[in-house]
C-alpha cells in the first residue's frame, strides 16, 4: 500500500471519529417533556398543569366501599374506563384527554394501583391484523400515561383483537363501540 492511500485512509478514519463524537448526544435529565395542546380553546401545555377539564377529582386510595371510591363513583370521571377510536386507527382522540389525565392523577397519587390497558378491535379485518391494531390502542394509551408521569410498572398492555367484538354488529353504530382501549384496574 502507498503512503498516500495510507493517508487517506487515516484522515477518512479520524473524520469519522470525528464526526460521530460530534454526533453524541446526551440524555435530558431532570427535564419534564412539554406537550403543546393544539385542541380548540386549550393554551396550555402539560408541564404547566392545566387541567382543562379535569377539575377537583377525588383520588382517595384508601377508600374501600362504592360510595367513596373515586373509581365506581358514577359521578366521578374516574368512572369512564373507555376510550374509543376511529376505523383502523390507534390516535387517541382530544375529546379523552381529560379522562386519561385523572387516571394519570390517580396512578400518581395512588403508587400500588395498577392497570391493565385492554385493546380491542371491531370484527372486520384478519384475526392477526386486529391483534396488531389492539394492541396498537392499548400502548396508545399507555404512552399518554407515561407521557403525564405515570410508570411502565403500573402499567400492562393486553390486546385482545376481535376477541369481545359483539358477534351481531352490522353497522358502523354497533362497530365503532367495538374499536376501544378498556382501563381496567387490577383488584377492583
Amino acid at each position: 500500500m502507498n503512503k498516500t492511500a495510507l493517508n487517506t485512509k487515516l484522515l477518512s478514519t479520524l473524520a469519522l471519529a470525528l464526526l460521530l463524537a460530534a454526533c453524541k448526544s446526551t440524555p435530558m435529565v431532570d427535564k419534564p417533556a412539554s406537550v403543546e395542546d393544539k385542541s380548540p380553546g386549550q393554551t396550555a401545555t402539560s408541564s404547566g398543569a392545566d387541567t382543562s377539564g379535569v377539575k377537583e377529582v377525588s383520588i382517595d386510595g384508601n377508600a374501600t366501599d362504592a360510595g367513596n371510591n373515586p373509581l365506581k363513583d358514577p359521578n366521578n370521571i374516574l368512572s369512564k374506563r373507555n376510550v374509543y377510536f376511529d376505523f383502523d386507527s390507534d390516535a387517541v382522540k382530544a375529546e379523552f384527554r381529560p379522562m386519561i389525565e385523572a387516571h394519570a392523577k390517580y396512578l400518581l397519587a395512588n403508587g400500588n394501583a395498577k392497570v391493565i390497558l385492554q385493546g380491542n378491535t371491531d370484527a372486520r379485518g384478519t384475526r392477526e391484523y386486529n391483534l396488531s391494531l389492539g394492541q396498537r390502542r392499548s400502548v396508545a394509551v399507555k404512552k399518554s400515561l407515561n407521557l403525564l408521569g405515570v410508570q411502565d410498572t403500573q402499567i400492562e398492555t393486553v390486546s385482545y383483537g376481535e376477541e369481545k367484538a359483539d358477534e351481531n354488529c352490522a353497522d358502523e353504530s354497533c362497530f365503532k363501540t367495538n374499536r376501544r382501549a378498556d382501563i381496567v384496574y387490577a383488584n377492583d
